[in-house]
């Protein structure tokens, strides 16, 4: 979402006059990179659909380039206040695929499976061979196909609140969505979504909460004719398609983060993405919830960094001390005990 170039605007004065935020699609402040040059966007087209990146160069990369796949209400700009944490260590890809942001309308009978092959597309097109894939939410079930049906392109996998399957309630609740967007009944599904999105109140302390609930609220609420039909499609989307297969995936270095007190994608969900994969760590960021990315952004960078880097993800004061699952794990586990016996 474009919720992270709001959330450090000047709030110095909001006891004294209400917060109106702006929701920009693009700040050239945000990262510095449009400044010396080293931002490209390049329109490309994939099986007739016409779609969008963004590339930050960085400086004197370390790893592979960091490909991040944001939620379906995000675009290829909602991440650039994190590339000034990233840029100094990869290349930096965004994008909009096709059917969400400024891309082509995607039709609904255009799967996952569909917009993984178009990622891959991206890669080819620019030259890349493989990357470190940071996925979240939607872009979640994108990267997680992308990763079983295009392994030899992935150097590291990052999925963030990705679940392995849609919660029965939020699949009916997307039904009736439907109706209301065919009826402009937007304003009340902006507040259900915010709900959604953020933990009921109670649940524990989630930073920023109130002005990141507020943010999400106004910036669904606000949709223009295009990005509403694109969400009503995207939700006819989900419904046809496989949010997740138990396919193979590549046994490459992943992390399975979830909120602390994510209610959308819960951490035991989380647990249960990492055990489908071959060796995973599984942690949580604290006081949030399931916008982690936004809510606690310079924290989520530096993990997003050190994974990315391989650095020691033990003993952070943002996170949980990360929990090593997957098959591989409990395969080893297993014949471990069998060798005790």
């Amino acid at each position: 979402m474009f919720l992270d170039a709001v959330l450090t605007q000047d709030q110095t004065s909001r006891r004294s006059r209400p917060v109106v935020p702006e929701i920009p699609e693009q700040s050239a402040e945000d990262s510095g990179s449009e400044r010396d040059g080293r931002v490209e966007e390049r329109d490309l087209t994939f099986d007739g659909f016409r779609y969008t990146c963004r590339v930050a160069d960085a400086g004197c990369p370390v790893t592979e380039p960091v490909l991040l796949l944001g939620g379906s209400s995000q675009d290829r700009h909602s991440w650039v206040r994190h590339e000034k944490w990233l840029r100094p260590k990869a290349q930096v890809i965004t994008v909009d695929l096709p059917g969400y942001g400024t891309a082509d309308f995607l039709p609904a009978h255009y799967g996952v499976d569909f917009l993984a092959a178009a990622v891959a597309h991206l890669l080819r097109e620019l030259g890349v061979e493989r990357v470190n894939l940071v996925a979240a939410c939607y872009g979640g079930a994108v990267g997680m196909r992308f990763a079983q049906h295009y392994p030899a392109s992935l150097a590291r996998l990052m999925l963030v609140g990705m679940t392995t399957r849609i919660p029965a309630d939020y699949a009916a609740a997307m039904e009736r969505w439907a109706v209301m967007i065919e009826r402009g009944e937007t304003e009340t599904i902006a507040r259900e979504l915010a709900d959604r999105f953020m933990s009921p109140p109670g649940t524990g302390p989630v930073r920023k909460h109130a002005a990141v609930s507020r943010l999400v609220y106004r910036q669904i609420a606000g949709q223009n004719p295009d990005q509403l039909r694109k969400s009503a499609e995207h939700n006819t989307r989900l419904m046809r398609h496989e949010w997740y297969r138990p396919e193979p995936v590549p046994a490459v270095p992943s992390l399975v983060v979830t909120g602390e007190y994510d209610t959308l994608c819960t951490p035991e969900m989380g647990r249960e993405v990492a055990s489908a994969l071959p060796e995973a760590r599984f942690t949580t960021i604290a006081e949030t919830d399931h916008l982690a990315p936004v809510e606690r952004m310079e924290d989520f960078a530096d993990l997003m960094a050190r994974f990315c880097t391989d650095g020691s993800l033990d003993e952070l004061p943002y996170c949980a001390r990360p929990e090593s699952l997957g098959t591989a794990v409990t395969a080893g586990a297993g014949e471990g005990a069998r060798r005790a016996r």
